[in-house]
């Protein structure tokens, strides 16, 4: 069964859908994403754009394109993150604090080498990214 959730921005004037299930969820911690949710770490979790749809108050999104690799959407009424698109990866992050019902379950850390706090939990930890075939240099808990 295919199972549908619903995210917000703070003040709810934007709404997204999502079907399906996280193509991955994990742990961000590049300064961009910081700066961004004004927090020490994101809570990332990335769905097949194809999955992803606004719902309700498309019109409150304003749009900071910061690459062409991440395009990020907020609400010009709240200011809340909304989703970052990710175009070249065909995927979509909706912060997972904004994604009702969703049980986070993060497998890997990704930009660790920009932490601002360190994290021991056995996932593993890829300086940057990991590269199409899952490999990376990873650090070390």
């Amino acid at each position: 069964m295919d199972e549908s959730r619903t995210a917000h921005c703070l003040c709810q004037s934007v709404e997204i859908n999502i079907s399906g299930e996280p193509a991955v969820m994990a742990y961000c911690h590049c300064d961009s994403c910081r700066s961004w949710l004004g927090a020490p770490i994101h809570a990332a979790s990335l769905w097949p754009t194809t999955n992803v749809s606004v719902t309700k108050g498309e019109e409150h999104l304003n749009v900071y394109k910061r690459t062409e690799h991440s395009i990020r959407h907020f609400c010009n009424k709240c200011g809340s993150p909304v989703l970052i698109r990710h175009p070249v990866l065909g995927l979509t992050d909706v912060p997972a604090g904004s994604v009702g019902g969703l049980e986070f379950n993060p497998s890997i850390h990704v930009n660790y080498a920009e932490r601002v706090m360190s994290i021991k939990d056995g996932l593993p930890k890829f300086a940057g990214m990991p590269d199409q075939d899952g490999n990376g240099e990873l650090i070390a808990e």
